[in-house]
């Protein structure tokens, strides 16, 4: 208190010396116009002092001396101002507002002061310092609102308030784009974020063209407020932005002035708290009291305008037609009409006339499930009744009910259940205009009153019932929705169908910009909840208050609900008629039955085969599962159960992918988009087991403002459950956002078709080529899916490929890639593909993977050991059998055995020899003693033979030989002999033996 008082003395003293100062210079004297007053900060006392600040410091002299001021907590009214000079509450002048204690921002033709924009540049590109910046990033003022940017840059709006006692900031916006994150927090004077809750941190998602009111408490003292949007991924379509207006801050001390009213606003009375807007054909400048009317025969403005327009002359966007109800005579008649408000005018050059009405057409028929019992309107079937809209209501026959739902494909008016509305972007709802006009054959979307406007076309669905026969599923599928629509456009338009269950939010399902052709699209409800559907068409989202693009055109020819709660029937299907003789009526079937047409009766599908919901009754209604897949115990669900057989030649191969685990899960990237932002593709795949075990991905941008009980029971949480779902990661990047994001969760499969080792199942084939080949002698094993989910750019859904390869480098859990060719996982957006390489993807191991080695022979025994044939391409299955130990007959033994036999045939031989020796030397003398008795002369000359006698050479004649022919040694001796001249033609030997030796 003390310091503040010196403070205020000091002050004073100055504006005295510099008062005497100027006076000695000769200035003038100060007027009220050369300066204004201002407050003291409060001291501890809660006194301040109120001081004259010169405009121009220098300019003049003779400022007012500093007096005490208000209370601090001093405040006016509403309407009413802190006039310094009295320090009085005054009320405000007509032409202007008051809050009181509080201030509002409602124009935005320029940024306000104390507003500022700041973009923050991305951190996360590859490139370095020539990363594109986002300098141009900002808040945009619109006129009437604020919008955000429309990249993926992070851009807050600031504004910095001192408050002097508890006060609330409040304001509209629209965000209407999930690919937009949006947060409104609180800072104090030392950067430190308020405590909020989430609810008052994210905001929640707007349907198009609707504003949203959010008010957050204030405390005392200084309040930074933020606004901070950022783009969630860039893909081909651009970002819708935030809009923002009508912001009101309470809690201000006092306000010193009031605020004038906007152009095109006005207040009539001193002391008003708002401006209020000028009527149609009416005008207000700046700070009005009342509204100027335009000249109408040549001039028009909107409500609200800030000027009044020259009236165009009239053209052909400046009129439609529609049909009248149906006379008794079936007749309808043409209407045409000027579009209201009319603001063009005929008669003038160039200008159109409207065309004449009441021609008369015959009506079309009515749609199915109505009928027209010669009344002007078609009426709905009673109930188990139906009719094709062209024939009277017709009983449903017994074995039969009636097959509820819509089918609207004659547009003479709209449906009851049908609404059609029209969203200015700035003002709400468009004036006296409707969003969608019935056409006959199509309903297509009206004019709008600008080009910017969203045209709305809703239909809203309390429940579904699922037929009778299916009363006791437990059904996947509860209803479809399924329309046929085009689009004709020159500028950037923007068809979007969206859907609300429960009354939550609305959630954009589908949206295709620009010129599409006729085509249909369905969308399957997997929930048994109150539904509103709703189609939402724009011609530009580029600021516009004209139609310049009035010609652009969205039809819708067909649209069809089936099992609507509130439905009419087109049609009867059959259904299980009770066991009891005397009953007619329809019971449900068990799981997994079909009805049999010919008894009427529940029939179970056959083994492994699954039932196809909202088929055909029969046996056709229930499908085989695919190869290698197996149905569950209520034939609603094909699934693997981790176990493959495969048979090559003689062998055969068994796997088992229970080791890969329950869900598998792949980042692959980072990608960056066009500013630099980092993002990941990551995918979750699920490879065997029931439905408990299916894979999930959820979103945690749109759903940050959601309760854990409402995330638990599933509400208002985007997430995805299925065989393999892909959402985009965005990581935290130190900006505000403390966690990584996930958003733009799909599902990718959700129908296993089989498992195989061929490349191509059911028109999906699995590029080998992608990969890198693999020289292994074991087969890849490829999963087939599809997801029945239509998409704009896959007419037929979506389908993958999980390519399952043998690497026992890699771990159980094994390694999960994309094709390098694809880094998305696809190439086409329609088919992924996906390689797991991992041990636990080789088969089981049987005796075919192993050998036998045979140790060596240590004291008489032998060792034999069992090995894995390398490399080991299996996994699990036989083990190894244990070593064996045999008797065995070791080396020295061979050795012996060997050395003696050795030493035998070396005796033998030498005993042989010996034996021949002798033997050939006896032979030798022989010879040798029938030479020398051939030399003698024989007394008998000429015989043929010779003879020993009986008693010659008894001792050499012990044995009798008889040669009756040479041996070998004695014919080369012969030949030896005739060499040497010697010829021996008759040789006589005598003896004294009667035995004889004869040669001959």
């Amino acid at each position: 208190m003390r310091s503040s008082a010196w403070f205020v003395a000091n002050c004073a003293l100055i504006l005295c010396t510099l008062r005497l100062i100027d006076g000695a210079n000769g200035l003038r004297l100060c007027s009220e116009t050369d300066y204004y007053y201002e407050y003291t900060e409060c001291d501890s006392t809660g006194s301040r002092w109120r001081v004259a600040i010169p405009q121009r410091p220098g300019a003049c002299t003779g400022l007012p001396e500093p007096v005490r001021g208000t209370e601090c907590t001093f405040s006016c009214k509403a309407g009413e101002f802190l006039e310094m000079s009295a320090q009085e509450c005054t009320q405000c002048a007509a032409g202007s507002y008051s809050l009181g204690s509080g201030i509002r921002f409602d124009q935005w033709d320029s940024m306000p002061a104390g507003f500022s924009s700041l973009a923050t540049s991305l951190e996360n590109s590859p490139h370095g310092d020539d990363r594109p910046t986002c300098n141009s990033s900002s808040w945009v003022p619109q006129g009437n609102y604020l919008e955000s940017n429309r990249d993926e840059c992070t851009v807050s709006l600031i504004y910095a308030v001192h408050l002097k006692k508890k006060g609330s900031v409040s304001f509209e916006y629209q965000y209407p784009d999930n690919n937009l994150l949006f947060e409104f927090f609180i800072q104090n004077d030392q950067c430190q974020e308020m405590d909020q809750s989430a609810d008052t941190k994210w905001l929640k998602l707007t349907n198009n063209g609707e504003w949203a009111t959010h008010t957050v408490n204030l405390k005392s003292g200084t309040n930074i407020l933020y606004w901070r949007t950022r783009g969630v991924l860039m893909g081909s379509k651009g970002l819708k932005p935030v809009l923002l207006k009508n912001v009101q801050i309470e809690g201000v001390a006092y306000t010193s002035e009031c605020f004038p009213c906007k152009p095109g606003t006005f207040s009539r009375v001193p002391g008003s708290t708002k401006c209020e807007p000028c009527l149609r054909d009416t005008y207000a400048g700046h700070g009005a009291s009342s509204c100027t009317p335009c000249n109408t025969t040549t001039q028009y403005a909107a409500q609200g305008s800030a000027m009044c327009k020259d009236r165009p002359p009239c053209s052909r966007k400046d009129y439609f037609q529609i049909h009248t109800k149906c006379d008794h005579e079936g007749k309808t008649q043409v209407i045409y009409k000027w579009i209201e408000p009319k603001i063009c005018l005929e008669g003038v050059t160039g200008a159109e006339s409207l065309p004449p009405s009441g021609e008369r057409e015959p009506c079309p028929p009515c749609n199915p499930g109505f009928y027209n019992n010669d009344t002007a309107t078609c009426s709905p079937c009673p109930p188990g009744t139906y009719s094709d809209g062209k024939k009277p209501c017709t009983q449903c026959p017994a074995g039969t009910e009636p097959s509820l739902g819509y089918e609207f494909k004659w547009w003479n008016i709209l449906p009851p259940n049908m609404k059609t509305s029209c969203f200015n972007v700035g003002n709400n709802k468009c004036d006296n205009m409707n969003g969608w006009e019935v056409a006959g054959d199509h309903i297509q979307s009206g004019a709008g009153s600008s080009d910017n406007d969203y045209l709305i076309l809703n239909i809203h669905i309390p429940g579904f019932k699922l037929p009778t026969s299916m009363s006791s599923h437990s059904a996947t599928e509860f209803g479809r929705i399924t329309f046929e629509f085009e689009t004709v456009c020159v500028a950037d338009c923007e068809l979007y169908f969206m859907m609300d269950v429960n009354r939550k939010s609305t959630t954009v399902v589908e949206s295709w910009e620009k010129t599409k052709t006729r085509q249909t699209y369905t969308h399957v409800m997997t929930k048994n909840a109150s539904v509103s559907y709703t189609w939402a068409f724009q011609r530009t989202n580029q600021p516009s208050d004209v139609r310049r693009y009035v010609n652009d055109v969205a039809r819708i020819y067909f649209i069809s609900v089936s099992n609507a709660v509130d439905g009419v029937s087109s049609g009867c299907r059959a259904c299980a008629l009770s066991t009891q003789p005397s009953s007619s009526a329809c019971v449900p079937c068990p799981p997994g039955h079909y009805i049999d047409t010919r008894t009427s009766q529940c029939t179970e599908c056959p083994p492994n085969t699954y039932l196809v919901p909202h088929t055909t009754p029969g046996p056709d209604a229930c499908k085989p599962c695919g190869p290698a897949s197996k149905c569950d115990k209520d034939h609603s669900f094909c699934y693997s159960d981790c176990h493959f057989t495969y048979a090559e030649g003689n062998a055969t191969l068994t796997y088992d992918f229970s080791l890969l685990g329950s869900v598998g899960s792949l980042m692959n990237g980072p990608s960056f988009t066009s500013k630099g932002t980092k993002y990941f593709h990551h995918f979750n795949i699920s490879l065997c087991g029931g439905k408990s075990q299916l894979a999930e991905c959820t979103d945690n941008v749109t759903d940050l403002s959601i309760t854990d009980s409402q995330r638990e029971n599933g509400e208002g949480a985007n997430a995805v459950k299925t065989f393999i779902c892909q959402s985009t990661i965005i990581p935290a990047t130190g900006r505000g956002f403390h966690t990584a994001l996930a958003s733009q969760s799909i599902n990718l499969a959700d129908t296993l078709l089989g498992v195989t080792v061929e490349s191509t199942l059911d028109g999906i084939r699995a590029r080998s080529e992608l990969y890198p080949q693999t020289s292994k002698k074991v087969p890849d094993v490829n999963f087939y899916y599809r997801s029945l989910e239509a998409t704009s750019s896959c007419e037929s859904g979506r389908s993958a490929v999980v390519t399952l390869r043998c690497n026992p480098e890699k771990n159980a859990k094994g390694e999960l890639s994309v094709p390098s060719q694809c880094p998305a996982g696809t190439c086409d957006g329609c088919t992924f593909h996906f390689l797991w390489e991992s041990s636990g993807a080789c088969p089981t191991c049987t005796e075919r993977d192993y050998h036998q080695i045979e140790g060596a022979c240590k004291g008489a025994q032998q060792d034999l050991l069992y090995v894995w044939t390398e490399p080991k391409l299996c996994i699990g299955g036989v083990t190894l059998p244990e070593k064996e130990t045999l008797p065995c007959e070791g080396m020295e033994f061979w050795v012996r055995l060997g050395a003696g036999l050795g030493a035998f045939t070396a005796v033998l031989l030498v005993i042989l020899i010996c034996y021949f020796w002798k033997k050939s030397k006896r032979l030798e003398y022989k010879y040798s003693r029938l030479v020398m008795s051939a030399n003698k002369e024989c007394e008998m000359p000429g015989a043929d033979s010779c003879a020993v006698m009986e008693g010659e050479n008894e001792g050499d004649m012990e044995d009798e030989i008889v040669y009756t022919k040479p041996s070998l040694l004695g014919k080369l001796k012969a030949i030896a002999s005739k060499g040497n001249g010697e010829h021996y033609e008759h040789v006589q030997l005598n003896s004294s033996h009667s035995k004889a030796l004869v040669w001959s």
